[in-house]
């Protein structure tokens, strides 16, 4: 039986940090961005322990507790559109549904994205695996909230944005080789530091989507929940894309948010 609070696997070992191996997937995911198995092996190849230190966090909160022990299965909440849609306009969830629909994306699509990803490594089913499954199924919500796009330049700034909250040397090195590539490629009165820099001042200021109720979350004022999260709107990322989209450079970089 498990402790009331929380279990992790004693059978887990130590994750080691492999660099060359993230390398070789970062490889593969500049070259195709929509490759979001290269994300998770990034992931898995540079964070070591750090997933184990932020659950940890997580669980000295008394919201952490709260959603551990609710253990809500989000995918079929956030890909069941119906009941969303019956919420008011300007609602998190009729915004959220809006986003998936527009993206042509699934809370499903992700979980198998991360399983194939999971085949290659031990699995555990335990409370850690639960954690990075909330960090996994609550990344396009985060979208939703912080008006990061899905274009290259939203992505990398989402990232650069959670790993301020969460940590993890595997995001930060996906968002600094964004920063990198994308400021090779755009003019400079893009100011492409700007964003980043932007998007970690408000990951850091902001409170964790992840220890969130989710159900409560999807049924707010999109507005007010911005508000009472303390997400403010990117302007740099927004005067950035205006930029780029003039220059009319790559068009996975100037894609509209």
């Amino acid at each position: 039986m498990r402790p009331s609070q929380h279990w992790i696997d004693p059978a887990r070992p130590k994750v080691p940090v492999r660099p060359v191996k993230a390398w070789h997937h970062m490889k593969k995911l500049l070259a195709d961005k929509e490759d979001t198995e290269q994300v998770f092996e990034i992931i898995q190849a540079l964070n070591g322990e750090s997933l184990r230190k932020d659950f940890k966090r997580f669980i000295r909160t008394t919201r952490g507790q709260q959603r551990l022990a609710e253990r809500a299965d989000l995918p079929p909440m956030l890909d069941d559109h119906g009941p969303l849609l019956t919420l008011p306009e300007g609602s998190v969830g009729r915004a959220y549904v809006d986003f998936m629909r527009r993206e042509k994306l699934s809370a499903a699509g992700l979980v198998a994205e991360s399983a194939k990803q999971r085949r290659a490594h031990d699995y555990f089913d335990d409370d850690l695996t639960w954690y990075a499954n909330r960090l996994r199924d609550t990344h396009d919500l985060n979208h939703v909230l912080t008006g990061y796009g899905r274009d290259a330049l939203g992505e990398g700034a989402l990232l650069a944005y959670t790993h301020a909250q969460n940590g993890g040397r595997g995001i930060w090195f996906i968002a600094f080789m964004a920063r990198r590539q994308i400021t090779r490629l755009v003019p400079g009165d893009a100011h492409i530091a700007r964003v980043f820099e932007e998007a970690r001042r408000n990951g850091h200021a902001a409170q964790r989507i992840h220890e969130e109720n989710i159900e409560h979350l999807l049924a707010e004022p999109l507005a007010a929940a911005r508000i009472r999260l303390n997400i403010p709107r990117p302007t740099a990322y927004r005067a950035a894309l205006s930029v780029v989209s003039a220059a009319q450079p790559d068009p996975q970089i100037a894609a509209a948010a």
